[in-house]
């Protein structure tokens, strides 16, 4: 199997996708929903722009299927893929919707889709009438889940006396995550070890708490543990950790799920409902506790250090969590895809 993968220029997933030596190609791609009058002619153009070159794309590779996860850059690509290419057979389109609840750019490619995967059963519901929904789960990276926990304490040199608390808000951070963690930090390393991945953007204030925190109790310092980002290491991180505060992006209903992860879920509050949508999911399964941005700050050292007293409470948030795996998210996904091509080919599917 072949695969391109397409996304916009100056995306953050471009370092991803080529440190995994998948080929990258770019194409221009702006909103155009709940964009102010200023803006809107600029964005259009870029639309337009990634149409033409979503057009040169499909012509030199040809491709049989699409897959679809959002996004602006998808909608060029879908459009271009609707109109007459010379010597490219119509691809089947597959629309994967990571969150629970779709944005307005797969509400739309919804349209255009031969199949939709979705994360959760809950996701039905946003496309009636559409005949070929499959559920799918949430795929994750191989290599996330193949640590075990002593392994993981090691290669990050924790302690296995303590519990462990991971903060994470993704590759760039969570500002407003970052500064609650630091208001509590150091009645929060009294009682546990803390690895914290702050992005790359609040780095700098990392390395100031870490010299005064250094300065003034090096005895917690050993026990405070930060990072701007992971690659290989994501796994042993949440392999380790005993709960997790961070944003609830689509990747939360995958990843913790997988690792039976107890997490307070902070979603981010200057975007569309997705984070609210999700961490609600996990809230009301009993796998997470759900909290506005604003409140973090007052609450992160007794929700977190209630949490981490109360086994009982964790495991049952655990046993939640778990339950909410698929953890062959990704074959699912490849399965629904080959099927496509087969209908297409007229071959038998799997």
């Amino acid at each position: 199997m072949e695969i391109l993968w397409v996304g916009s220029q100056g995306g953050v997933e471009e370092e991803l996708v080529k440190r995994v030596n998948i080929p990258y190609r770019s194409i221009p791609a702006a909103g155009v929903h709940g964009v102010g009058l200023h803006s809107l002619p600029g964005n259009l153009a870029r639309l337009g722009n990634g149409f033409l070159a979503a057009r040169q794309i499909l012509g030199s590779y040809k491709p049989d299927v699409l897959l679809f996860t959002g996004g602006y850059v998808a909608v060029p690509m879908a459009l271009a893929a609707r109109t007459p290419i010379p010597q490219l057979r119509k691809p089947a389109n597959m629309l994967f919707v990571p969150d629970i609840e779709p944005g307005q750019a797969l509400k739309a490619l919804a349209h255009f889709s031969d199949c939709i995967a979705v994360t959760a059963e809950n996701s039905r519901g946003f496309f009636p009438g559409h005949r070929n929904i499959v559920l799918t789960g949430y795929p994750i990276r191989p290599g996330l889940t193949q640590w075990d926990r002593e392994r993981a304490k090691q290669v990050l040199n924790l302690d296995s006396a303590l519990p462990t608390l991971l903060v994470f808000g993704g590759s760039l951070g969570a500002h407003s995550i970052n500064q609650a963690l630091f208001r509590s930090l150091t009645g929060l390393l009294g009682e546990m070890q803390i690895i914290h991945i702050s992005g790359k953007l609040d780095w700098q204030d990392v390395e100031t708490v870490q010299a005064e925190l250094q300065k003034t109790h090096p005895n917690l310092a050993i026990r405070y543990h930060a990072y701007p980002y992971l690659h290989e290491e994501m796994g042993a991180a949440l392999t380790a950790a005993d709960l997790v505060i961070s944003r609830a992006g689509a990747s939360s209903l995958g990843e913790f799920p997988n690792f039976g992860l107890p997490a307070i879920l902070v979603p981010y509050p200057h975007a569309w409902r997705y984070q609210q949508v999700n961490a609600e999911y996990l809230q009301s399964h009993g796998a997470a506790i759900m909290i506005g941005d604003g409140e973090l700050a007052d609450r992160i050292y007794g929700l977190v250090r209630d949490l981490m007293k109360d086994d009982d409470k964790r495991n049952a948030m655990r046993q939640a969590m778990q339950k909410l795996a698929k953890p062959h998210a990704a074959v699912a996904i490849i399965e629904a895809m080959v099927n496509l091509f087969a209908q297409r080919q007229g071959l038998q599917s799997w």
